[in-house]
């Protein structure tokens, strides 16, 4: 049997002697924590309020006033939105049906399309992709139309952010926010729409009472980033004081320019006062005539104004910028700026790519949050027109939610490249038809039949059928890296 010794306990005295040489005890703690004289200003907007409480009324009308209004007298900002509009929406998209009724599937692919040109679905995709970003969300309001040219009569209604609002708004109702109304587990229940929008001078008093639209009436498109938000601000929010900064900027340096090229001079003398030279009393303004010569009092010199603007920096500056406000919605310098002076075609590829896989989880959430709303809408009230071909595929969409929607794809900037690793990957089976003619927004069905149809009737007329000559991928290079030394 081991013999068992016990371990000492050391006192109190002792451990402060120890603790005394081995110095104090380690505080760790994060830098951003600290507060002092040299960040307590840049910390002093800092706060833990929730999401909605953050997102209050009053702080989503001053985001909307100011970034729309940046976005309106800024062309860099204009045409970022742009940008990013035909980026996610582009011309639309399209509905694909996986039924195994081919038929029933054509039928409502067909028709649905038809509704969409009929309501202009495109057009007020691509407005709520740039509402979002200027304005923070949208709402869509389902309605019926009975002027619509079509079947189904249901129609679009898009409606402001500022519309949606409740002007008797308890703020100790713990199951309502402006606007929006819950269930116990969450759910919105009903939203409430002003009955003319808040900024319209026409019917001021319209403002103050509102409709109550039930949920399943009404599709919100907004960017949820926090865990219990409801409504949105603007996806250029960081970008709006960039905004601010750059216009101001550039204003100052064509003020500068300006004032520099102007007949302004400055009118000096290094003779002491009360010496030979004239006496002119301080503040004197002497005008200059254009293609004139002047005389300048005795013993005093005119000193024009040097041109120093627009400085070597104020390219670099503008460029930073914009680069850093288009980081808002992602988007790589190149496509902010409008710019690919200082890129190469490697680094160009490389910047598109983080960009449009982006761009392809915005279009899911549309589809998801958006799309898929609106088609069960349509496809709920093409079941009532049992007098039509429309009515029972409808029934069977309903009963087996089997669809994909397609977003234009991205054009190819190497088109011989991009074409040869298609056909390498077909003929390797690592990739579909299906697939590849999705990554450009077409149905591949609907272009293998026209095909078909295309070689049929080239056949029919004794038209040769020409082969792609495909050539080996050559790495890519950059410019630099191209340039050939002649010597």
């Amino acid at each position: 049997m081991w013999p068992f010794r016990r371990k000492p306990v050391i006192s109190i005295d002792d451990y402060r002697r120890k603790l005394g040489e081995y110095g104090s005890a380690i505080k760790a703690r994060y830098d951003a924590a600290a507060t002092n004289r040299h960040n307590q200003l840049h910390w002093l907007n800092a706060d833990g309020l929730a999401a909605d409480a953050a997102n209050s009324p009053e702080i989503r009308r001053l985001l909307r006033e100011r970034v729309r209004y940046e976005v309106e007298n800024n062309s860099y900002a204009k045409g970022m939105t742009t940008e990013l509009v035909n980026a996610v929406i582009g011309r639309g998209p399209r509905l694909q049906f996986q039924l195994p009724d081919q038929r029933a599937n054509s039928i409502i692919e067909a028709e649905f399309a038809s509704w969409a040109r009929k309501v202009k679905l495109a057009k007020k995709l691509r407005i709520m992709r740039r509402t979002r970003a200027t304005q923070g969300e949208m709402f869509i309001m389902l309605t019926t139309n009975p002027r619509l040219d079509h079947k189904v009569k249901l129609d679009l209604r898009l409606i402001e952010p500022a519309q949606v609002a409740t002007p008797d708004l308890d703020s100790f109702d713990e199951r309502a926010i402006d606007g929006m109304r819950f269930d116990e587990h969450g759910n919105v229940t009903e939203y409430h729409v002003l009955k003319a929008h808040p900024g319209d001078a026409r019917n001021p008093w319209k403002s103050l009472d509102c409709d109550v639209v039930p949920a399943e009436n009404m599709v919100h498109y907004f960017g949820q980033d926090r865990a219990g938000q409801h409504r949105g601000v603007p996806d250029f929010v960081p970008a709006a004081s960039i905004f601010a900064e750059t216009r101001r900027f550039s204003s100052a340096v064509i003020a500068a320019a300006e004032t520099a090229a102007e007949y302004s001079a400055i009118m000096k003398t290094d003779i002491p006062a009360g010496s030979e030279a004239d006496s002119v009393d301080k503040g004197v303004i002497m005008d200059i005539e254009k293609r004139s010569l002047v005389f300048a009092p005795a013993g005093w010199e005119p000193s024009q104004l040097k041109a120093e603007q627009p400085s070597t920096k104020y390219n670099e500056f503008v460029d930073e910028k914009m680069g850093e406000a288009g980081r808002s919605v992602n988007m790589p310098r190149t496509v902010a700026t409008g710019n690919t002076n200082n890129s190469s075609y490697a680094s160009s590829r490389m910047d598109f790519r983080s960009f449009y896989t982006n761009v392809r989880t915005e279009q899911e959430d549309i589809a998801s949050d958006v799309l898929d709303s609106i088609l069960r809408a349509f496809l709920l009230e093409a079941v009532l027109l049992s007098e039509t071909r429309l009515a029972m595929p409808a029934r069977k969409a309903l009963a087996d939610d089997a669809h994909i929607w397609f977003f234009e794809g991205i054009e190819d900037v190497d088109q011989v490249k991009d074409a040869t690793a298609r056909d390498l990957n077909l003929k390797n089976h690592t990739t579909t038809l299906a697939l590849e003619w999705a990554r450009r927004g077409y149905d591949w069905e609907t272009q293998l039949r026209q095909r078909a149809k295309e070689i049929g009737l080239m056949e029919e007329l004794g038209l040769p059928m020409a082969e792609a000559m495909l050539t080996p991928m050559a790495p890519e290079t950059d410019d630099e890296e191209a340039e050939v030394d002649d010597e």
